[in-house]
């Protein structure tokens, strides 16, 4: 898996490696970090593109974020790729929740699903919700998922 910065920059280590060291060097300047991860996509031409973010927040001194980038040729409904999104964060989340947890950082899995049932995405709200929160981790939905509906929505358009 390949990320990078949102400068473009291209983080060469492995993911979870990388951020060990910056939640260490946050922590040398300290920093108190909160952690959000979610995930976008949008369908061009047949085509899928997935964004993941890892977005830091430092409280009270701005933040940054990491980017990881996929895509498919899978035709989906809209609840399929909605829990697609929510399973690629629920991966990452996974790989990196016990550098959380030694490091005492509070994360939260945003799904850019709708909590208005007016909205397609909302069929998925209940499975996202369950899948999210049955792995343990702290669940945001729209309009409050700004992770996945800012953050990853930015790197996709």
């Amino acid at each position: 898996m390949q990320w990078r910065k949102f400068n473009g920059e291209v983080i060469s280590l492995p993911i979870k490696e990388h951020v060990k060291n910056c939640i260490e060097e946050e922590y040398q300047k300290n920093n108190k970090l909160k952690v959000y991860i979610g995930t976008d996509s949008i369908v061009k031409n047949a085509i899928t593109e997935y964004a993941t973010v890892i977005v830091f927040l430092r409280e009270k001194n701005g933040g940054f974020m990491f980017i990881h980038n996929e895509s498919n040729s899978q035709i989906m409904h809209i609840k399929e790729r909605m829990l697609q999104e929510v399973a690629l964060s629920i991966d990452i989340a996974y790989q990196l929740c016990d550098l959380f947890i030694e490091y005492d950082v509070e994360m939260e899995v945003h799904a850019d699903i709708n909590t208005n049932v007016q909205f397609k995405s909302n069929e998925a709200l209940k499975d996202a919700m369950g899948y999210i929160m049955g792995m343990g981790f702290s669940f945001k939905a729209k309009p409050d998922s700004f992770a996945s509906s800012c953050c990853a929505d930015k790197v996709l358009n």
